[in-house]
């Protein structure tokens, strides 16, 4: 398989056996049997129908948030989007953005040009790929109110256009997440502003999620979907849990709604506490946590 992969890429962006805690926020994980910088969309196409006939198990990874990789890795392909996919361009009041730039640098590209309504995103360490797919949001704002289309790339090589409708965008959820679909770009459409205001939004919202959230530890982001009628860092602390610890993982003292790294933490740490947090609240008061985090991989 490789010897074939080495025709398509080159070899210095080829990583074998590399520890995917270097490449998710959360900074724990076992190795990738191979992970490969992939730059541009022919060479996406050519990697996907391969591995797809032949059965191999792959991951498209963009920036490693809301993300845990197991100790004993992952038997798989890791597929990185390289920085010719972070390409962002300002046509007008919309925004183009590969799906492997970064939130914050799209949030600050559209700031620069005087356009908002993206100001919720400056502070979320994602790329527009995985917001895409989560419908991302933060701040009464959601990538579903910005977003005209996403192009995207099916498992036989084909790409994609769909509208915000075709989406089915959701609270945490979109048309990506039951479909062998890969974001590869997405225009949005913005709405003209000042740029010292939208600064001065961005910089509130910063200072606002500096004073709530963990920033200073690794962790995956929130780590819980809302519950309907509750809020899952409540219902974490109001069952006892604030600084639950196992090993180096811990629920933030800070947003009960954060497992933190606090430091030397595994990925059997980190599932230990989401499960122990996910059982404790559901006997206490009978609501089910469904993490926001994706599992990848052997634990």
């Amino acid at each position: 398989m490789y010897e074939y992969i080495r025709t398509l890429v080159p070899e210095e962006r080829l990583l074998f056996h590399e520890p995917m805690s270097r490449h998710t926020t959360l900074r724990v994980g076992g190795e990738a049997e191979c992970i490969i910088m992939v730059e541009t969309q022919d060479e996406l196409s050519q990697l996907i129908q391969y591995l797809s006939r032949s059965g191999r198990e792959y991951f498209v990874l963009g920036n490693g948030s809301n993300l845990l990789v197991g100790d004993k890795g992952y038997q798989g392909v890791i597929l990185k989007l390289g920085k010719r996919m972070q390409q962002i361009r300002v046509e007008g009041n919309h925004i183009v953005a590969g799906a492997g730039a970064l939130l914050s640098q799209v949030s600050a590209a559209a700031r620069d040009a005087g356009l908002s309504g993206l100001e919720f995103a400056a502070g979320i360490p994602g790329t527009i790929g995985g917001a895409i797919v989560m419908n991302a949001g933060a701040y009464d704002g959601e990538m579903k109110q910005v977003v005209k289309t996403v192009r995207v790339m099916d498992k036989e090589g084909e790409i994609l256009t769909l509208d915000n409708d075709t989406m089915e965008f959701g609270y945490r959820t979109s048309i990506i997440k039951d479909r062998p679909f890969i974001v590869l770009g997405v225009i949005m459409e913005l709405t003209t502003g000042e740029t010292e205001q939208i600064s001065i939004r961005m910089e509130e919202l910063m200072a606002l999620r500096k004073s709530k959230q963990p920033l200073e530890y690794p962790s995956a982001g929130s780590t819980f979907k809302r519950p309907e009628g509750y809020y899952a860092g409540k219902l974490i602390m109001d069952a006892g849990l604030r600084g639950y610890r196992i090993g180096g993982a811990q629920v933030s003292e800070k947003h009960c709604g954060f497992v933190i790294n606090a430091g030397g933490a595994s990925a059997a740490d980190v599932k230990e506490v989401i499960e122990e947090v996910q059982e404790r609240v559901k006997d206490r008061f009978h609501v089910r946590l469904e993490p926001e985090v994706i599992f990848l991989g052997d634990f």
